[in-house]
């Protein structure tokens, strides 16, 4: 026979078992009952349907407590604290254990929350942090509490419509869609990956805009440009960035360490990146950002003016302490004074690679010293280049000249 009972927060299945009668070897000898009694705890799959709660009487509130399976075949306690509610118990515990099975028709916030604790460990921070800015802004909205199974193409390319209707007069920029489309497809390639989830619902229905002509300055541009910046800081940054092809990270980074002046060279091994919280020094965007740049003689010569500047400067301090923000507030303002084209700070890096190319310097190095790939050079400069066929039919003709 079988009796379950509650003991606190656990239930336990009590298992009667009559073993054998052993028949009397001699007669008169009585007969032996055996009993085997068994007291366990149940595994939760026998009560997934039940899903009790309990109730903390000294703080008022509800509490979960279940047994799951983790991913090693271990079989483990969870307990949560703190519901206000019954269900709201209940609903976490339903989410968490359809994590743990990787059902497809998880909701969309549970994959959302797996998806963000899956790339952590393999990204940066700030990455991860423009990933969760872009989730909570547009993609929970739209699909926090629908099962991920039942996520259609349809419903899909419906939100892709709002994303393109006019908001208080704006509209979302072309690329800003392409990165909450990009992020959307990652989290379900990701249950298609991992969660049995049958197909990407967006798959075939990514927005791809015209691609963007590339702005930069000439070396006159920006010679007029950099007189009308009168700000000391924003004078000497805007000069760096022209001439070395930082990211702009990169360039609020370096401090007083990172530059050899004996041998004209600035070693880029960090970058920096404001946070809703403060601000952050981290790793290079990739591993082919750790560079040595060697500098023109006048700009490591104008440095050490700079740095005269400051009084008793601290080695590992920075040497431009500003926004990303504050540069391009001066950027915008010293163009409009100038009467040089608007670019993007991000622009100027495009700039410094323009005038490597005009003086005939080949991707490879090209690529060394702005800490990126031949790939990415040819990609995205390769029609700045000259007709390179014609030099190649040029060359092949002087040797039989």
């Amino acid at each position: 026979m079988n009796k379950s009972y509650r003991d606190g927060p656990d239930t336990y299945i009590l298992n009667t078992y009559i073993v054998s009668f052993l028949r009397p070897p001699v007669k008169g000898m009585a007969y032996f009952l055996y009993l085997e009694i068994s007291c366990y705890p149940p595994h939760h799959s026998e009560r997934n349907d039940i899903m009790p709660t309990y109730y903390d009487e000294s703080k008022k509130t509800y509490y979960c407590k279940f047994y799951y399976v983790d991913w090693t075949g271990q079989r483990r306690q969870k307990l949560k604290r703190g519901f206000p509610r019954s269900k709201d118990a209940k609903t976490w515990e339903r989410d968490f254990l359809q994590k743990q099975q990787g059902s497809p028709d998880m909701t969309f916030q549970a994959l959302v929350d797996l998806y963000l604790e899956d790339i952590a460990p393999r990204n940066k921070e700030s990455t991860i942090y423009v990933k969760n800015a872009l989730i909570k802004a547009w993609l929970l909205p739209a699909f926090k509490d629908k099962p991920i199974n039942e996520i259609s193409s349809a419903e899909v390319r419906k939100w892709q419509s709002e994303l393109l209707k006019e908001r208080d007069g704006k509209k979302l920029s072309k690329t800003h869609i392409v990165n909450i489309e990009k992020t959307f497809s990652a989290v379900m390639n990701f249950a298609v990956k991992y969660y049995k989830l049958p197909f990407n619902p967006q798959k075939g229905l990514s927005f791809s805009p015209e691609k963007k002509k590339i702005l930069f300055w000439t070396k006159e541009e920006f010679t007029a440009f950099h007189a009308a910046v009168t700000d000391p800081i924003a004078h000497m940054a805007f000069e760096v960035l022209f001439y070395t092809g930082m990211r702009v990270g990169e360039l609020l980074a370096l401090s007083k360490n990172d530059i050899d002046f004996e041998n004209n060279i600035i070693s880029v091994t960090k970058t920096y990146s404001p946070k809703n919280k403060g601000e952050q020094i981290t790793s290079p965007k990739t591993p082919n950002s750790y560079r040595t740049i060697t500098i023109p003689k006048f700009l490591c010569e104008h440095l050490q003016e700079y740095i005269q500047r400051f009084y008793d400067l601290d080695p590992d301090t920075r040497l431009f302490p500003v926004l990303p923000d504050w540069l391009r507030r001066r950027l915008i303002k010293s163009c409009k004074t100038s009467g040089v084209k608007t670019i993007r700070i991000h622009d100027i890096r495009h700039s410094h690679v323009s005038m490597l190319i005009d003086l005939g310097f080949s991707p490879h190095l090209i690529a060394e010293r702005i800490g990126d790939t031949v790939d990415m050079v040819n990609n995205v400069y390769g029609h700045l280049y000259p007709n390179r066929h014609t030099e190649v039919a040029d060359k092949l003709q002087e040797l039989v000249s």
